[in-house]
């Protein structure tokens, strides 16, 4: 689960994690009315989306007055900002945070993940605070230190010691980064977030170590042990078919090509996926139906695949193991029938009561492709998108 920048500052506040002061606004004149709250003479008009490159797509504004906070904040609500992660068709801004403007010395990096091949948390930091990480890795990979910390030794001061002397910082500035690192990781720990990213931390002339921007995604599989930050979630960000999805216990993700997939299981979907694009076509979704889908949760799933207008063909590949290949057949068959099918239809049965399966299919009076292995079914649906279109 993701949340907005202002969320995530509130979620760090608690730790100890030093942030600008700043106030959520959802018309210009709230803005206008956080510039003058704030009582500084700069003051930025944040863009709040589920998404980075904000200052390049133009929602990240510095302003020296109220009036000209509520100038920034109309041309950027209610618009729809465009930016590296959202795509073309860009997220529509809702609301923006009004924060404080702060005198920078310096700009860094600093993020946390859970690292799967060394199975603990590594920490990340760099001295081109600002930049995409990604771009920072491809071009001067050298500029990223890392640091794993041993789940079973926990956080140690070294670690924070370590980065903060690796990023160049010394006297108060390094003392305030360590003590910053400290409490960003106890947030990470705590609130069982799987992303935290400040980019920029930055340095005042002071000595003071802030989070100027904040990110925080959460497992979803921990959020019942944390109802508050649950209740952060804002569904206006998400895509509308994952959130229908989700209603019916499915893991649907959207994707940009034309072939829609329906599998059951996650190796067995992302293998469908590849052969789809081996045989020169996209995938237009990750769908899983899981182990013990019912006929309702089937014509569900074609719901969400055909209201996709890009599809153009629809491969169904289950291999019946705990789920039976003859529910599967009823489930497809209902479906087919419920939903109004208008574009090419191919499924592979293979697995348990697979010849029930494929005989009540046959039977259906629907035209439906059928195939045996993955390949025929991968190849046979290509083709029918092609000639369709």
């Amino acid at each position: 689960m993701n949340i907005h920048e202002y969320q995530a500052k509130e979620v760090l506040k608690k730790y100890g994690v030093p942030v600008p002061r700043g106030i959520v606004a959802t018309t210009p004149d709230e803005a206008e009315a956080a510039a003058v709250s704030l009582g500084t003479p700069v003051v930025v008009v944040k863009a709040q989306i589920h998404a980075g490159g904000r200052g390049k797509g133009g929602g990240v504004k510095v302003v020296k007055s109220p009036a000209e906070a509520k100038q920034a904040a109309a041309g950027i609500l209610g618009k729809k900002l465009v930016t590296h992660q959202t795509g073309p068709e860009g997220k529509e801004v809702l609301k923006v945070y009004v924060e404080e403007g702060c005198d920078i010395a310096r700009e860094l990096y600093l993020g946390m993940v859970i690292d799967r091949a060394t199975q603990s948390v590594t920490l990340m930091a760099s001295t081109e605070g600002g930049m995409e990480i990604e771009e920072v890795a491809a071009k001067t990979p050298e500029k990223i230190l890392k640091q794993a910390v041993d789940p079973a030794a926990g956080f140690m001061p070294f670690h924070a010691r370590k980065l903060a002397y690796g990023l160049g910082l010394a006297d108060d500035a390094a003392k305030n980064a360590q003590k910053f690192i400290a409490s960003l990781y106890k947030a990470f720990v705590e609130c069982d977030a799987s992303l935290a990213e400040i980019n920029p931390l930055v340095v005042t002339k002071s000595g003071e170590v802030l989070a100027l921007d904040a990110k925080m995604n959460f497992d979803n599989n921990a959020l019942y042990r944390h109802k508050d930050l649950e209740a952060l979630r804002d569904v206006t960000e998400e895509d509308p078919r994952e959130l229908e999805a989700s209603k019916f216990d499915l893991s649907y993700i959207t994707l940009s090509g034309n072939i829609g997939c329906m599998v059951n299981g996650a190796g067995l979907a992302m293998g469908t996926m590849d052969i789809i694009k081996h045989y020169g076509a996209e995938p237009a979704n990750f769908l899983d139906v899981g182990g013990g889908a019912s006929a309702e949760q089937v014509t569900n799933a074609f719901r969400l695949i055909l209201s996709d207008p890009k599809v153009e063909a629809v491969l169904v590949n289950i291999f019946g193991g705990i789920m039976r290949c003859d529910v599967i057949a009823e489930g497809v068959i209902a479906a087919a029938k419920a939903v109004e099918i208008k574009v090419p239809l191919v499924v592979r049965l293979q697995g348990t009561n697979v010849e029930i399966g494929r005989k009540m299919l046959a039977e259906s009076g629907l035209p439906i492709i059928t195939a045996e292995t993955m390949s025929e079914a991968a190849e046979k649906v290509v083709a029918a998108a092609k000639k369709a279109a």
